[in-house]
Order: C-alpha cells, then structure tokens, then sequence
C-alpha cells in the first residue's frame, strides 16, 4: 500500500483502525498533517531514548517516567545518536537552516514513527508537544511492549495562549491534586494554567509580608450547603481552610515549566476581596469587622480606593506574587466590583475630585491603571476580566472577555491583547447534560461538549490588523458547586479535550463526529488511571 497524505485527516484516522485493528490513531488535539505508513515500531525495555539537545533532557526524563507509569515500560536515555541502532526514539531540536517543513515555530512539532525508530524535533516545547502525540498514539500494549503505527505528523497550534483555569478559593485543592489537573493540561497541550488564589471565600496563598491573610483569611467557620440563593439557606457548620506556601506554590511553578505550562496567579481586587479584608479591615471604606464569606456570590465590601495605604498593601502583596511567579502575566481580577461602599466613603469621594474622576466607574479605572504602573515597573504584564474596560482601559493590560465576547472585540480594537473565555461556552462549571438529575449540581447554563467543540476564539467582527490581538481561549473552572477533586475532574473533562482542538487544530482538520469517535479512543487513557470524567459526552451532540 503507497502512503497516504491528507491534510484533513479524518481518512487517515479511519485508515488507522483498518491497519491496526484496536491501535486507533486517537490523539487529542487534532494534529495539522498526518501520513501513515506501512508497518509499525514496537517500544519496549530495548529500546534508547537519545537526546541531541541538552536542553531537551527534562523532556527525555518526562517520556522516561510516562512511558513507566502508563506501559510499565523502563527506557534507558542516552546522549548520542547512533545511526547503527535500529530501536531508539530520537529528541532533537533541528538547525533552524535544516528545517524545510515550514511548520516548526516555537511550539511545532514534527513527530516521525519508523519501523527503524522514533524521531520527535521541535523547537521549545514544540518536542514535548510531540512527545504528547507519541504517547495517545501507544494503544497497543502487551507484555511490557507497546506497538505503535508508523506515520508522519507535521503540527503546530493556531494559537499562542490555550489555558486552563482553576478556582482554588471556594474550594482548596492539595498540591498533588494541582499537579495532577496539570498533568491533564500537558496531555491535551494546554500552555496556560489560570490559578485562582483568593476570593470572598479564603485567601490560598502564602504572603510573609502579611501573615494574617492565610491564618485568618483562609478560613471560613462554615459553607452553605446547596444553592444559596434559597430563601433559607443551609450552612454544614464546619470550618474550611487551606492554603499553599510559598515553598508549595514554588513546586507546582516547577512542575508546570517540565510540562512547559506558564502559570498566571489571580489576586482578585478590587472586589472580591472580603476574605483579604477579614485579615486586614484598615483597608476597607468601613473598617470592618469582617469574616470570610460562607456563601457564594458578589459582596459590597471590597478594597477602599481612596486610601493610598490600600495601594501600599496590593503594591506589597503583588511584589511578593511577582518574585515567585516567573511568567509575563499577573491577573488581577478587576470583576464584579460593587460600587455602594465608594460612593458612600469619603476617602473615595476625595479621591475622585481631586483626579477629576467622573464616576466610580473611573475611580476603579484609576485603581486598576495604578496596579498596572506597578506591574510594569516589575517586568510583568497585566491581565484582568473585561470590566477592567469601564471608565478607561489601562495602557497596557490584556483583557479576558467572559460575559460573551464584545469585551474582547472592544479591546482588540483599542489594540489590547485579549483571551477569549466567554460564559457560553467556555465555564466548566456549567451543567454538560441536558437533564440535570444525572448531573452533581452546578452552579445552572448549559454548556455541552459540542457547544465547547463548536467555538470559535476569533470575532468575525474584527479587521485584519486587529485579529492578531485575539491570543487565544481559555476554559474555566469554577468550584462554589465542586468540592472536590473527583469533580473537578467530572466538570473539566471531556469538555476540556473539546478545547484543546479549539485553540490548537486547524478549522479544516476539526470535525466534531470524527472527534468523538477519537474521543471515545482517547479516553481509555483516562479509564486506566481511574479519572472521573463525565461519561456522558455524547449527550447534547449534533
């Protein structure tokens, strides 16, 4: 049989199943291009992983230890290549002059199955991309050996920013748990992981400067159970805590960069904020006294903006979030903040007059611009909700547009760097099943696998010049309704493979049906370590 070439590759994926039986070509994110060959390569205790770039060991000791876990198969990893070896699996970064596919940017790819061996090159993260595709490509495993199709794929993503979000306020979750919502991301490719570190609910991170903030903002004496909207809600009566250390949150930060996941911390202000001001009520309009919040929802206390020790306290916390954080953005939230507290304070009223502000929409216009000067003067970019665009935009933010998308087409109009996560469809959190009694409860909407497959990040509504300010998509996962990491993973996944093609695969390679079939492959991976994902993908698809 002669190779086979489809830059759509839904014929190559049916092809697959016809040549090797149950090794279904599976991968998730559909790659760009795919050929496949005659024949196949067998991995097994014999065979060498070989590392001609340095830099690419982290990534060599990744498909070292997943290999082991995943196939109980123990590879050797060496330095040098040797042509005369016929069972290697070869990573390498090529010569920029040598690379003649034209698709290897800073995270392409070219992963090469031979009957002879394994080749992966990629500049970046672009070999461990590949590494991702080798390893959903391993379905055949027996007696410690795992065959693989050989095949050719060329891929690359279509956009710079797939993210990831977690809320670790209203729900804590341990470092191992983070890690493990980390590993899902690398799987399916994601590049961004969004943690959600405080909120009216408890404040998760360590800050030495201000200890108050963990010892008393982390714990709250009870949680409403079911829907606290009800006329009389019910609370469980006992308290919930938890927080990450700084040495805690430098691990996961480690953990993240060997899976090249860049993290964007979400210190929330000016609103959401009840749990920071339980600690330290000095910097509210009222002074307290305060608790952290037992319900969900939006509260009218929030950081008073007329007192400059307020900024002096954001300014030192955010030092101390800048030191630990290596990436370019710091989130600063800037959502759902009420106004009552302002237009009553007079420290707010003062400021307002003496900036010549017009209205709180401006006075939160000039919070924001101040954090946003600080940022910058520590190297770091700021990103926040789309409320961030009342009353100004500051100079250099990003924006996340989340209640739909005129937020973000706004902004990338004004020439600001924008990440399109809007509420439909893109809020895990949200119902995936049409009858809600087969669902744990959530906080309402409806967002089904196939609404999350059918996105599209770039508003038709923006010009050629402005389309290049859309970075990408993110999914969110909220957890005032999840208690735990068992359901964490039940809302994120499938819909969070759903995203990955979103972000990653081109228009012309998705095909919601052909994704499904590769879904129901893909997510034996998943059955074979026990995750909790919700089975009942297929419901509400088209």
């Amino acid at each position: 049989m002669k190779n086979r070439k489809a830059n759509v590759v839904v014929s190559c994926l049916l092809l697959v199943v016809s040549l090797f039986g149950q090794n279904k070509l599976s991968i998730i994110p559909q790659p760009n291009s795919v050929t496949i060959n005659d024949g196949t390569f067998t991995i097994s205790s014999a065979t060498t992983i070989a590392v001609l770039n340095e830099e690419l060991r982290a990534d060599a000791n990744y498909l070292k230890a997943e290999l082991e876990k995943q196939f109980q198969v123990l590879l050797p990893i060496v330095s040098k290549f040797n042509p005369g070896n016929k069972n290697q699996i070869v990573l390498h970064t090529p010569n920029v002059k040598s690379d003649t596919s034209g698709n290897l940017n800073i995270e392409g790819y070219q992963l090469s199955i031979e009957s002879t061996g394994i080749y992966i090159q990629g500049y970046g993260p672009g070999t461990f991309y590949g590494i991702q595709s080798l390893i959903q490509s391993c379905a055949d495993v027996k007696n410690q050996q795992v065959v693989v199709p050989c095949l050719k794929i060329v891929d690359r993503p279509t956009y710079s920013w797939r993210g990831m979000h977690l809320d670790c306020s209203r729900h804590f979750f341990s470092k191992a748990e983070v890690k493990q919502y980390l590993d899902y991301l690398a799987r399916y490719k994601f590049n961004v992981f969004h943690w959600h570190l405080c909120d009216d609910q408890g404040w998760r991170i360590e800050i030495k400067k201000y200890p108050l903030l963990t010892s008393v903002g982390s714990i709250r004496k009870e949680t409403v159970i079911g829907k606290n909207t009800d006329p009389n809600p019910k609370y469980d009566g006992k308290p919930y805590d938890g927080f990450y250390t700084q040495d805690d949150v430098k691990e996961i930060i480690s953990y993240a960069e060997q899976r090249h996941i860049s993290i964007v911390p979400e210190i929330e202000m000016p609103g959401h904020s009840l749990a920071a001001l339980s600690a330290y009520p000095q910097y509210s309009c009222t002074g307290g006294p305060f608790t952290p919040a037992t319900t969900w929802g939006v509260f009218d206390d929030v950081y008073c903006a007329g007192n400059d020790s307020t900024f002096v306290f954001m300014k030192n916390i955010l030092s101390e979030v800048c030191e630990l954080f290596p990436g370019t953005y710091i989130h600063i939230g800037g959502d759902e903040c009420p106004k009552t507290r302002w237009e009553k304070c007079p420290k707010c009223q003062k400021r307002m007059k003496k900036e010549k502000l017009k209205d709180t929409h401006e006075l939160q216009s000039y919070f924001i611009k101040q954090m946003e000067v600080f940022l910058n003067s520590k190297g770091k970019q700021m990103i926040g909700w789309d409320e961030i665009l009342e009353g100004g935009l500051a100079p250099n933010a990003a924006v996340m547009s989340w209640r739909g998308t005129q937020g973000g087409i706004d902004a990338a109009k004004q020439h600001h760097f924008v990440v399109m996560t809007p509420g439909k469809p893109c809020y895990f959190d949200h119902y995936q099943a049409k009858d809600k009694t087969k669902e744990p409860l959530a906080i309402g909407g409806y967002n089904p696998l196939d609404s999350v497959y059918a996105y599209d990040p770039m508003p038709k509504q923006l010009g050629a010049d402005e389309k290049k300010y859309i970075l990408g998509a993110q999914g969110n996962v909220w957890t005032e309704y999840i208690q735990n990491f068992h359901q964490v993973e039940y809302m994120s996944l499938p819909r969070m493979c759903a995203l990955s093609e979103v972000v990653w695969s081109t228009k012309e390679t998705m095909n919601f049906t052909d994704f499904k079939k590769r879904l129901t492959e893909n997510v034996k991976m998943l059955d074979k370590t026990k995750v909790n994902y919700c089975k009942q993908f297929m419901e509400g698809a088209k």
